[in-house]
């Protein structure tokens, strides 16, 4: 073993005793042949046998795996004193004073919890007592956390249970996805036709006699397939909702943190004049230590505390959670976490949109900064989903030891949120181990590619310039050479011409 560390089970047994004393609905990355991960330092992660694999995946490593300067402010504190909020601590104070510094000045009250899934659920909570109504508006393929409150409101999940899962007080409106979506990329004004969709809704509702308390939307979807909203949706969106007495939450668990490069928050990207109602975040905010943080409005914080009923977290805001956050708060900044978000993150686009050029399979590329999503189809013209070579794609990928995860609705998505420190040379590893295996899927399945085309794509390239995790339940459409991948694809000879729009942040 490396470093000298030893490995209690042989990688057999940690899955004999996994599958004994584990739910079985608690999946594992790469159900056919998981990995057992021992350690990770940075941007990596290493086996029991000490294989080293570039992560990809992990955006609550989100300063880097084992980061040294969290390590030792997590270490100094737990020596000295962790103990609960009810106690005066300056840890938790100055925390929140650097963390509401980060957001609009109108947020400016912090709730400190233990995970995005915590988050979300007092988020509805405050936004509920608020005005004293019940329902809420959420978006097609969305996922805000496993809590019972979360899955009502979460398509991603409650769709899986059956027709009727749908709760009376949940209302769905169309994901603002102009790929796939009712509105896509060639209508004039795909912001503002989204929004109108949101209040339909909301005047049906009023119409059956019903009250919207909140709307919730991460500020780009994740499970829903990387999904980047129109800039202007949100404010249409929070005039409606707010007009009928309701809400606006942003959902920061998955894309906060500087991810997105130009702005610290994702809901940034939406312009100056949108500030949401109530923000919650999760995941990078402790790089891997389990906390999280609502941040609201004073007003609605008094409406809340207005309840009589007290609200008490024993392990929120904990000096060790604090001296934590606070850590990666510094990391972030010193290290221009941010900046290598932008500058990595418009290298990996660009590097994608040469094999969008390239490749039939790849049918959109979308993404900011380091949240990048790649949309493969099996035809590009009708946008059909490519779920079996997705899948195929992930596990040959993690053959090269590189690890990558694939979602959406239709599970096609190549999803990339690595850790903030992943570099140039990674993203050029990475998209070049794509591109081979692209090439070998569609020779594969009788795919014509775009060599001829796009030749010279790669020389063309201009950096400053834009263009336009959960397992499949069947895995065995992972082998490309079974029935499900010898059927006919419908590709065109000639390159179809597909608008897709990538964002340089």
């Amino acid at each position: 073993m490396p470093g000298g560390m030893e490995e209690r089970y042989s990688k057999a047994e940690t899955l004999a005793l996994r599958r004994k004393h584990i739910g079985p609905s608690c999946k594992v990355f790469f159900a056919k042949d998981p990995l057992k991960i021992v350690r990770a330092q940075g941007q990596y992660m290493f086996d029991e046998t000490g294989e080293k694999y570039l992560d990809c995946i992990n955006n609550v490593a989100h300063v880097g795996h084992s980061h040294p300067y969290v390590i030792k402010a997590a270490t100094k504190q737990m020596e000295l004193l962790n103990t609960n909020s009810r106690f005066l601590h300056d840890n938790l104070v100055q925390y929140a004073q650097r963390l509401t510094a980060t957001l609009p000045e109108k947020l400016s009250v912090c709730y400190f919890v233990n995970s995005g899934s915590e988050a979300n659920d007092l988020a509805l909570r405050l936004a509920r007592q608020y005005h004293g109504h019940q329902d809420v508006i959420t978006l097609e393929n969305a996922y805000h956390g496993h809590v019972t409150s979360l899955i009502d409101i979460s398509p991603y999940k409650f769709n899986q249970l059956g027709k009727d899962s749908k709760k009376e007080f949940v209302h769905v409106a169309p994901s603002p996805d102009i790929y796939r979506g009712k509105y896509r990329e060639d209508h004039p004004d795909p912001a503002s036709a989204y929004a109108e969709e949101v209040k339909k809704i909301i005047e049906e509702t009023q119409k059956n006699g019903r009250k919207i308390a909140a709307f919730i939307a991460e500020s780009m979807q994740s499970c829903g397939g990387q999904v980047i909203p129109p800039v202007g949706y949100f404010q249409k969106v929070a005039e409606y909702v707010r007009a009928a007495g309701g809400v606006f939450i942003a959902d920061e668990v998955q894309v906060g943190f500087g991810r997105i490069g130009k702005h610290f928050w994702a809901f940034q990207l939406q312009g100056e004049d949108f500030v949401p109602d109530i923000v919650t975040m999760g995941k990078p905010i402790g790089n891997g230590h389990p906390m999280s943080c609502v941040v609201t409005t004073r007003e609605i914080a008094e409406s809340f505390g207005a309840s009589g009923l007290e609200y008490f977290n024993t392990f929120g805001g904990n000096p060790v959670s604090c001296a934590i956050g606070l850590a990666v708060l510094e990391v972030i900044e010193k290290e221009d976490l941010q900046g290598n978000a932008t500058r990595v993150g418009n290298y990996l686009l660009e590097l994608l949109a040469e094999q969008k050029e390239k490749h039939p399979l790849v049918g959109d590329i979308r993404g900011v900064g380091l949240f990048v999503g790649v949309d493969l189809v099996k035809d590009q013209q009708k946008r059909t989903p490519a779920t079996a070579e997705a899948l195929h794609l992930i596990y040959k990928l993690k053959e090269q030891k590189i690890l990558l995860s694939a979602d959406g609705p239709h599970r096609n998505v190549l999803k990339f949120k690595p850790p903030m420190c992943f570099t140039m040379e990674n993203a050029k590893h990475v998209v070049e181990k794509i591109d081979v295996l692209l090439t070998e899927i569609e020779e594969a399945t009788g795919m014509k590619t775009g060599n001829d085309i796009s030749a010279n794509a790669q020389c063309k390239r201009k950096t400053n310039e834009g263009s336009s995790q959960a397992e499949p339940a069947n895995e065995s459409t992972s082998c490309m050479n079974g029935a499900v991948c010898r059927q006919e694809n419908g590709f065109y000879p000639e390159k179809c011409s597909v608008p897709s729009k990538r964002i340089i942040t």
